[in-house]
């Protein structure tokens, strides 16, 4: 897949960020950092498969993994022997470590927001965090075949943003975000069927990799930061106070300054 197959936005100059978006949002999630960034770095924000630009994962495409969603950085690496970091949010963050050990040798830093490696829930024996994301899984994967978008869209953003969510949106926006869940139909099989061990992640990521969650967060998200700071030394785990799972959009104050830290 060639630079011009997949869909993004730029800014800046300097060493190269690249930044993968959640489910749902697409790369204008970032336009904030973006232009906290654009003084110091050259950021590329990518769409996922299905956001903006990028083609839909086909229903003839298999089941998706991890590493298709991650090649699609591969047109914007540097030059060979040339550094850049990544940052990912959320499935993002799934991706952007996937990135990060595909491209490993160039890789200089690694910035995590709340990332959703699910299938390590069930690896390492954290049933009930798991069973939470099954059971979301089920219903987007049950509700989308039924193409009833609207009810799948409520379900996923009360979970993700707090009971009454949906209820609270204005009806365009509904529309729109019932639009925009589609391509979280393939997503799921990436998080849940990858099978990277948590030994090889310390391995292939790189020391340099941050780590960040909000204190009220959703509990398989909280569950999946407290195994990764159990079992991974290395790496700097940081907590802020409040913003929940989408704090990238709710609080950019709190969450921009700590990426920057980071990348720093």
């Amino acid at each position: 897949m060639g630079a011009h197959d997949t869909d993004f936005i730029e800014a800046g100059r300097g060493e190269k960020v690249i930044l993968i978006h959640s489910s749902v949002a697409g790369a204008r999630q970032w336009r904030s950092l973006m232009a906290a960034l654009a003084d110091e770095f050259h950021v590329i924000a990518i769409n996922l498969f299905g956001y903006g630009k990028t083609r839909a994962w086909g229903a003839d495409s298999g089941a998706q993994r991890l590493e298709d969603q991650a090649r699609l950085i591969e047109p914007f690496l540097p030059e060979k022997g040339e550094q850049f970091s990544l940052v990912g949010h959320s499935f993002g963050g799934s991706v952007a470590m996937k990135a990060a050990a595909l491209f490993r040798e160039q890789v200089n830093r690694l910035v995590l927001i709340e990332p959703n490696p699910f299938y390590l829930l069930d690896k390492h024996g954290r049933a009930a965090a798991y069973q939470e994301a099954v059971t979301l899984r089920d219903l987007i994967k049950a509700h989308g075949k039924a193409g009833s978008w609207e009810i799948a869209a409520e379900k996923f953003a009360d979970y993700w943003t707090g009971a009454g969510s949906w209820n609270a949106m204005p009806d365009d926006r509904k529309e729109k975000f019932s639009q925009a869940l589609k391509p979280n139909f393939h997503e799921w099989d990436a998080v849940m069927k990858e099978e990277t061990s948590l030994r090889e992640w310390e391995r292939d990521l790189p020391a340099q990799t941050t780590v960040l969650t909000a204190a009220d967060t959703v509990n398989s998200i909280d569950e999946i930061y407290e195994l990764l700071r159990q079992n991974i030394s290395g790496w700097n785990f940081e907590q802020i106070d409040k913003g929940g799972h989408m704090a990238v959009l709710s609080s950019p104050e709190q969450v921009n300054p700590r990426i920057i830290a980071a990348l720093r």
